[in-house]
């Protein structure tokens, strides 16, 4: 069963949250058409595949800031008894192991690429400001030597107004 899904349906389901790009669990369970509680549970059953740098469970203050992303009230927790798990690339590839269905895996394998596709863009938009940078350095330490130039220019101005020494041979009569 090969599911195809829009990259702006899964883009749009990744957080920045604790310096990691993550996604929630609700989500995941959503793409892999499965329920939370189900997601959840093969996770608790496979605690150990789950470091905490893949797989972390949201704080109070971390789930407020993600709620107040959406208009909604305080006192609705949008469907949420407990505070969502938050996954991160390495998480969401380790939910293969633990999620057998062909849907998920095939929505899995998006995800992964998706991931993979963000990480090159991100290298080459850190290449392409390295060498902007680079080039920013090289106009800039050219520019201090023109100042430079320009700066003796003046001084060779100013003092051409006064009477010069005459320099040269001086021959004794």
């Amino acid at each position: 069963m090969e599911v195809r899904l829009a990259e702006e349906v899964i883009v749009s389901k990744i957080y920045y949250i604790r310096g990691y790009k993550v996604m929630l669990d609700r989500d995941l369970a959503e793409l892999y058409g499965v329920e939370t509680k189900y997601l959840k549970r093969q996770v608790k059953r496979n605690a150990e595949r789950f470091p905490d740098d893949f797989m972390f469970e949201l704080k109070q203050k971390e789930f407020i800031e993600w709620r107040s992303q959406f208009v909604t009230s305080k006192k609705d927790k949008m469907g949420l008894r407990y505070f969502p798990y938050a996954f991160t690339e390495d998480g969401v590839a380790q939910l293969s192991t633990v999620l057998n269905s062909k849907r998920a895996i095939s929505v899995n394998i998006q995800i992964i690429r998706l991931f993979s596709k963000m990480r090159k863009m991100l290298l080459t938009h850190k290449d392409i400001l390295l060498k902007l940078e680079q080039l920013e350095n090289y106009v800039a330490d050219h520019s201090k030597e023109i100042r430079h130039i320009f700066d003796v220019l003046k001084q060779l101005l100013q003092s051409s107004n006064e009477p010069r020494k005459r320099i040269g041979f001086k021959v004794k009569k």
